[in-house]
């Protein structure tokens, strides 16, 4: 899954925000919806505002069962 990272601030762990659009069944709008993964990023690159690929990985903590994979895309600094 691809998705962008929202935080940073825990060591070896990145919290990552996976967006998707679902349609309304009466509307037929198209809404945005998303889902927040921790994923383990063992060399502590990724900083707030990249784009990640993360793939499913074993266990590694009670909430942690996400590893990211590669960096796509780096946050530009305003």
């Amino acid at each position: 899954m691809v998705g962008t990272v929202v935080s940073n601030k825990m060591d070896k762990t990145v919290v990552v925000r996976v967006e998707r659009l679902v349609q309304d069944l009466r509307y037929k709008k198209y809404i945005r919806r998303y889902s927040r993964f921790m994923a383990h990023d063992e060399s502590n690159s990724c900083t707030e505002g990249d784009q990640v690929r993360i793939i499913e990985h074993r266990p590694l903590s009670k909430r942690k069962r996400w590893k990211v994979q590669e960096t796509l895309e780096k946050a530009t600094s305003v």
